[in-house]
């Protein structure tokens, strides 16, 4: 995994959570695990990785993911076993 996408990981799962990540940056952790991703309607994305898709929110105008959507790919990441 590339240093900048540990850094993303990490930050995901630092306590409190934070509302500070860069979508961007979430986007690309996604790529390195090797998700696929497509756009959907208005500023929605899909996301299949571990043979599940998921469907998440661009976040706009702020380039910033909001605390909740952090946690639920927290939450997310760790059912399968991705961890910092």
């Amino acid at each position: 995994m590339k240093k900048k996408c540990q850094a993303t990981l990490a930050k995901i799962f630092q306590r409190p959570v934070s509302g500070s990540i860069r979508w961007a940056d979430v986007e690309a952790l996604f790529l390195d695990l090797g998700a696929e991703i497509t756009e959907r309607e208005g500023s929605r994305i899909c996301v299949f990785l571990f043979g599940e898709v998921k469907v998440f929110h661009r976040p706009h105008p702020s380039p910033d993911t909001d605390k909740g959507a952090v946690a639920s790919i927290r939450k997310w990441l760790l059912e399968h076993g991705v961890k910092p």
